[in-house]
This record gives structure tokens, sequence and C-alpha cells, in this order.
């Protein structure tokens, strides 16, 4: 069994890691283009999410103390940075094809503000991470 923890956890790190870090990216580089990683990001963040759930099933389903407290923190700006995604990067994403120039720079600058806000709550999910066990 302990190997289902084991690949468990590692598919949460990695596709944690890889949707805070291209957010932060993106946040601070808008010129990267975000809709080219939204679905990327998106997948990320799904699997991030469901191993999050099962790792919560493994170790922390009984309890609900102090460290439980932090973690759902964390988990609830984790969605609520998905939300955001979806809602600013999503939504102009699917309106840049056929935009004029001035609309997408319009829409792209939606796109950067939506990777901010996204980024700070993810950081606010990785440092809830990180305190967890310190609570």
């Amino acid at each position: 069994m302990q190997y289902v923890y084991i690949v468990t956890i590692a598919l949460h790190v990695i596709t944690g890691v890889y949707w805070a870090g291209s957010t932060i990216t993106l946040a601070r580089a808008p010129e990267i283009q975000a809709e080219k990683f939204f679905s990327s990001q998106m997948g990320a963040a799904v699997v991030a999410m469901l191993t999050g759930l099962l790792l919560w099933h493994f170790f922390h389903e009984p309890n609900f103390g102090p460290m439980e407290q932090v973690l759902a923190v964390g988990a609830l700006a984790a969605v609520a940075a998905a939300g955001v995604q979806g809602a600013f990067v999503g939504s102009a994403r699917r309106k840049l094809v056929g935009a004029s120039q001035s609309e997408q720079a319009s829409l792209r600058a939606r796109m950067s503000k939506g990777e901010r806000i996204a980024a700070a709550l993810l950081v606010i999910t990785v440092i809830c991470m990180a305190i967890a066990r310190m609570v």
C-alpha cells in the first residue's frame, strides 16, 4: 500500500509545482501569452486537486485539528485560483480568435490579471502546505 502513497504524493507535488510555477511565471511575464498554457495548467490543477483529496482521505480524514484547518485554507485558495483562471484566462482565451488588435490587447490584460490573482492564491496554498505540520 505504501507505493500508492508514494505515487499519489509524487503526482500531487509535480502537478502542484507545475501549476503554481507556471502561474507565477505568467503573472510576472504576460508577454509569454497565458493562453498557450491554459490547458496544461487546468489539467495540472485537476490532478493536483484530485490527488490532494486522496491524500486527505489517506492521512487526515478522521481529524480536523489545526494542521487540517491550515491545509483546508490552502485547498480553498487552490480551488479559488482554479476558478479565477477559468473565469479570467479561459473566457478571454475563447474570445481571442477573431478579435481585433485592440481587443486582443484588452483580453491579454484580462488574462494577465487573472494569472496575478491566481498566483497570489497559489502562494497562499503553498505556504499553507509548508507550515501545516508546524501549527
